[in-house]
């Protein structure tokens, strides 16, 4: 079992938000998951806007997962079926492991607040090189529900009995 810490450790953390509209005087989702990890005593020391574009997705994550200071990413928007839809596809290859737990878990909290309609989404999170990536549908709502249900308290050290925190590479 993993060591759980009495104290909070603050990550470094990255946001990426993929869309072929959002710019970033409207991005109110990364808006919100910035602003939220500040808020809970996280550093976010990256953060852009790819289109919904595979290869531009997959190159952004590739380049945070192979740096040595991001310790988590947190990805909004490309998780749904439309065509344009391929954060999943772009990300997974890069998984060292799958917390296939993440998207049942928020597919479950999610539907106490839009029902079925969370059949739709392909939320997913996965380990790569040490580092935590949790991919969210790109509505604010959708990233709060992640943010607040799920993500904070596993990347928050003094959650027991576990968290991701012993699993992510230090930082510098």
């Amino acid at each position: 079992m993993s060591k759980v810490s009495d104290d909070f450790i603050p990550l470094q953390i990255a946001v990426l938000t993929v869309s072929a509209r959002r710019t970033a005087q409207d991005d109110t989702s990364g808006d919100y998951l910035r602003e939220a990890a500040q808020e809970a005593g996280h550093q976010i020391v990256a953060s852009a806007i790819v289109k919904e574009n595979r290869y531009q997705i997959q190159a952004q994550v590739t380049a945070w997962i192979a740096s040595e200071t991001v310790q988590a990413i947190l990805i909004n928007g490309g998780t749904g079926f439309t065509a344009g839809d391929v954060t999943p596809e772009a990300i997974s290859p890069l998984f060292d492991r799958a917390i296939d737990g993440f998207g049942e878990l928020f597919r479950m909290v999610s539907y106490e607040d839009i029902g079925t309609a969370t059949l739709q989404s392909r939320a997913i999170a996965g380990l790569a090189n040490q580092t935590v990536i949790f991919a969210v549908p790109g509505s604010t709502r959708a990233c709060r529900t992640a943010w607040e249900r799920i993500i904070q308290e596993q990347l928050d050290a003094r959650q027991k009995p576990c968290n991701f925190v012993p699993h992510l590479k230090k930082s510098n």
